[in-house]
């Protein structure tokens, strides 16, 4: 939603103040000039990224019309999905869960939570730690530097598309002054020829530096910084797992192990104390 009104205040603003200064729109349709920026901008962009990176880059630009998926109902979810696995644990013992991580689309436990469940990565992540905890080869310190290392990687990974995007940005000025170049070398070509007609080709030239720059700053750019937003909230939620995890680890009662994890949220989508009691209550 943000992208799309950010989008038209930008466009309405700009073109807006154009037209308010009796500019003509017509001189702004420049799509030999647009045609240029976009395609070398986008060549650069195949050539310096694999097409994993590619393909990861246009998914997540696609995400951004659906919002962060990280809201305070789905860590509600979250934090009662642990609780619900650590009381097991307390009154069957770990054995008792194996049934349950081994194929978590048929428990009982995760299918109370669909918001998590649909989450592939968000579930194989809990799945595997709890594997490693039944498994009772690990202690704490070491599933927390494994944690750790896998999150680590995972960061390095979802930061990849974005870094791609911050490089189109800063690509896109550059790309606006070929063109302008481009136009200057056919204006110089004509200039001979009537005032108007070079006054138009200058205007076309101009207007692929000012594409160049309004594409860069006001669109690309942020894009890539709202991504960065949705990358940081991704990783608060597997924070906030690893966190339920280890207090759970340490030796506290599973009550208090979840709420170590409600303390390491964003205020934004941290459920009250009393709201995730009576929330967890409604789910046993």
């Amino acid at each position: 939603m943000n992208l799309i009104l950010g989008a038209v205040i930008i466009l309405g603003c700009v073109i807006g103040g154009y037209l308010l200064e009796h500019g003509h729109i017509g001189a702004l349709m420049q799509p030999i000039e647009l045609l240029i920026i976009g395609g070398a901008t986008f060549g650069s962009f195949m050539i310096s990224h694999p097409m994993s990176v590619v393909k990861k880059s246009f998914g997540a630009i696609g995400g951004l019309f659906k919002g962060s998926p990280y809201n305070k109902a789905k860590y509600m979810e979250l934090l009662a999905l642990m609780y619900a696995l650590f009381t097991k644990i307390r009154k069957d013992g770990l054995i008792a869960l194996e049934a349950d991580i081994e194929d978590p689309e048929k428990s009982p436990i995760f299918s109370q939570y669909p918001g998590i469940i649909h989450d592939h990565h968000v579930t194989e992540f809990i799945c595997d730690y709890f594997r490693l905890m039944v498994g009772g080869s690990m202690n704490a310190f070491e599933i927390e530097n494994l944690m750790d290392i896998e999150l680590e990687s995972h960061h390095q990974e979802s930061h990849k598309p974005i870094a791609a995007i911050q490089g189109a940005s800063d690509a896109l000025p550059a790309m606006g002054i070929v063109a302008a170049v481009l136009g200057v070398v056919i204006t110089m070509g004509a200039i001979g020829g009537p005032p108007e007609e070079l006054g138009h080709k200058v205007g076309a030239a101009l207007v692929g530096t000012m594409l160049g720059i309004l594409l860069s700053y006001g669109f690309v750019g942020p894009i890539a910084t709202s991504l960065t937003h949705n990358s940081e909230d991704e990783a608060k939620f597997y924070i906030c797992i690893k966190t339920c995890i280890l207090a759970y680890l340490n030796g506290y009662a599973p009550q208090v192990a979840v709420e170590f994890g409600r303390k390491v949220l964003y205020s934004e989508v941290r459920p009250g104390f009393l709201e995730l009691e009576e929330h967890v209550k409604q789910k046993k």
